[in-house]
This record gives structure tokens, sequence and C-alpha cells, in this order.
């Protein structure tokens, strides 16, 4: 028997997903459903989908691991394309403060925010982080997670931000769950430079982006594009500059307010802007038309009782729609794909199918991966879920 050769038979809903690229609009609700199906994965790779009596027809049971979804429905390993799950201690007392009414900014004003997760992220060792990384790792993999970005910017640094990065690589190689990383130096201006944000940017530049590129740390750069933060200008300075190291582009855009982050996106053809709580008509519009991926992070705006990103309005203006759930230590500590699957139903008003196309192959395409990951589909890894009326059940069969 080989290594990583396996049929999963009896599957009531074989829920393909299928596709090689992103899909957007009326697409979003296509999942090429094969009832009664089976999935043939030889040496981690899907060799074969169909029927479960054609497959057994086709294939010598003999040099198969045969796995019976016992009616239950199989789907594409879920998909996490925007998370910040290397960090160093907690912000529960945050929290409280949420309670009683401080809004973000504020709390950050009080030394509250991303740079106090900084401040502990310097001090914890890669060990450390490693550890606790592994923990929320284990977290997704229970709920059907099978790949997920994982964002630097707890370090604002050149050593803490490299320290996360390798954490992340380590990750990778020792965890069932694949990590895909960004490099995001440009989260919040660091104490060391406070009120010389033109500064930091420079300094990213020359100094901390020319490392991150030439030692192969991160396929992704990202800015926080936000008032107070940093603007629409600097961000298109520091993109700019990452994409011609070669790097892929991401932003966090139109957050709390709408400072032009969705029209940036699509100007440098990120490769998905997310959040985008109040990105413009215009801004949406221009994505759809560049090709940009809009994520969008329910879990967030439900924790800090915003407003939701007009994801139904996206959707029908031929955008392409994916999710993520921003787990982050401030403004949503959480793994859970049920819940954001949940509020994206619920809260913004997208469709089961399109919700699950958001959390697959939409979501591999926000990490470019589309092509490997996302469906179920002949060529691609052997990441699947079975659900049931028990926890998810994931099956990796990738060889180790």
């Amino acid at each position: 028997m080989t290594k990583g050769n396996m049929i999963i038979k009896n599957a009531s809903e074989l829920v393909t997903c299928s596709g090689f690229n992103t899909k957007r609009g009326k697409e979003m609700s296509d999942l090429n459903v094969i009832h009664d199906g089976a999935v043939v994965i030889e040496e981690g790779v899907i060799s074969a989908i169909g029927s479960t009596w054609d497959i057994f027809s086709s294939f010598a049971k003999d040099n198969f691991i045969v796995v019976d979804a016992g009616g239950r429905a199989v789907l594409p390993g879920f998909v996490d394309p925007h998370t910040h799950f290397v960090f160093g201690g907690d912000r529960a007392r945050e929290f409280q403060w949420k309670l009683r009414g401080d809004s973000y900014m504020e709390i950050m004003r009080k030394g509250g925010g991303i740079v106090n997760t900084v401040k502990a992220t310097r001090k914890a060792s890669k060990e450390e982080l490693v550890e606790s990384g592994k923990k929320r790792l284990d977290s997704m993999l229970s709920f059907g997670v099978t790949t997920v970005e994982g964002k630097s910017g707890y370090g604002l640094d050149l050593d803490t931000e490299i320290k996360q990065l390798e954490a992340m690589i380590e990750l990778d190689e020792i965890h069932p769950v694949d990590v895909v990383r960004t490099y995001l130096g440009a989260h919040a201006v660091p104490p060391e430079f406070q009120g010389r944000g033109d500064e930091y940017i420079n300094f990213i530049i020359e100094d901390v982006l020319p490392v991150v590129s030439e030692k192969g740390l991160a396929e992704f750069c990202d800015i926080f594009c936000e008032e107070n933060v940093f603007s629409a200008q600097q961000s298109s300075k520091l993109l700019e500059k990452a994409k011609t190291m070669g790097m892929g582009l991401k932003i966090h855009a139109d957050e709390i307010v709408p400072l032009g982050g969705a029209e940036l996106a699509a100007r440098l053809g990120a490769v998905s802007a997310d959040h985008l709580l109040h990105a413009s008509d215009r801004g949406i519009k221009a994505m759809a038309e560049s090709g940009v991926i809009a994520t969008l992070l329910p879990g967030t705006a439900f924790s800090l009782k915003k407003d939701y990103a007009r994801a139904r309005f996206m959707i029908d203006s031929g955008l392409s729609v994916a999710l993520a759930t921003d787990q982050n230590p401030g403004t949503f500590c959480s793994e859970s794909i049920a819940l954001v699957f949940a509020l994206a139903s619920l809260y913004m008003n997208m469709s089961t199918e399109e919700t699950l196309t958001a959390l697959t192959i939409n979501a591999a395409a926000a990490l470019g991966r589309a092509g490997t990951i996302g469906s179920i589909d002949k060529g691609k890894k052997g990441d699947l879920v079975v659900l049931g009326p028990h926890p998810t059940h994931t099956c990796r069969t990738a060889q180790e």
C-alpha cells in the first residue's frame, strides 16, 4: 500500500467548488456538487472524482486506504487568507475597554492595540512563538482549515519581524496546516518612530524589505492603510517598492474610514484588499475591473460592533469575495470558521453557496494558490473536510 493513496467514498454531496481561478458575481453560487460522490487521492494529489459507483469500477481498492464518508458531505479544505496568528502576550484587558465604549483608535492612544502586542512579541523567543502558534494551528485544523496566511507586524523592527516570519517557516515545516507568509511591518508606527511615519516607511524600504526579500521570508507585503496609521501615499510608496522586489501585494483598506484603499489596491494590482468596511462604490468598481479580491473579515466587525462590509453589493457588482477570520490578539482572537460562516450568512447577506466559495477557491486565490488548492479538482492537493454531526474531520494526504 502506497503512503498517501486514499479513496473517500459514499459522500452524500461531494462539494467540489470546482475551478482553477477566482470566482466572481454569479459564479460564486456554482459549487458543482456530485451526489453519492467519491474522490481518489494518489501521493497526496487528487487523481479522480466522480460517483462512488464509477470510481469503484475503475480503481483497485487494494492499492488504497478506503474511507467511508458515511453519507456525510465532503468539501475542499478551508483556506483562511488573513490572520495574525503568531504573536506574544494577550490583550484581554482591552476587552473591558471595548465594553466600556472605547473606540479602536482610543485604545491605541492609551497604549493598547497593536503596540501592546509589539512589546510582548519583542520579548518572546522564537521557540515561544512557535509553541503558541502551533496551538492556534491545531485549533484551525479542528475547524477544517488546511491552509492559512500568517502576517508578521508585531515587531515593527528588523529582528522581531524576521523572528515572526522564521517562526512561521518552522510551523509550516512541522504542522499539517500549510502556512503562507506575509510581511506586515507597516502595521503601525512603532514608539521609537512616533510622529515620524515617513521615516519609518523609509526604514522599512531601506533596511527591512531587502532582508525579507533576499531571504525569501515572505511571499506578500501588506500595509495598514488607515487614518492616523499610514496614508494612501505612504502605502503606495511601500507597496510599489515591494512589487519591484517580486512580492505580491495586500492592503488593509478602508476599515475605519474611507481613505481610498480600495482604489489604491486596484491601481497597484494588489492580489487582495482586506476589511473594506467603508470602501466606496468607486473603489469597489475599480477592484472588480482590475481583478483584486475583496477579503472580508466579519468577525472583526462583529467584535468591534461595526457595520459589516457590503458583501452583497460587492458580489452583485462582479467582485470576487473571499472570507477570513482575521485571527489576532485584539479584535478577533478566534480561529472559528463556523462563526465566520454564520456571520457572513446572517449579516452580510451571502448565500450558503457564496460563503463556501469565499472560504475555499476564492480564499485560495487571495493567496495566489487557486491552481493547487481550494477545490476538489484533478491535479490539486488532497486537502478535504468531511462534515458531520460530530467535530469536523480533516483529511491531509500529502506526503510528510
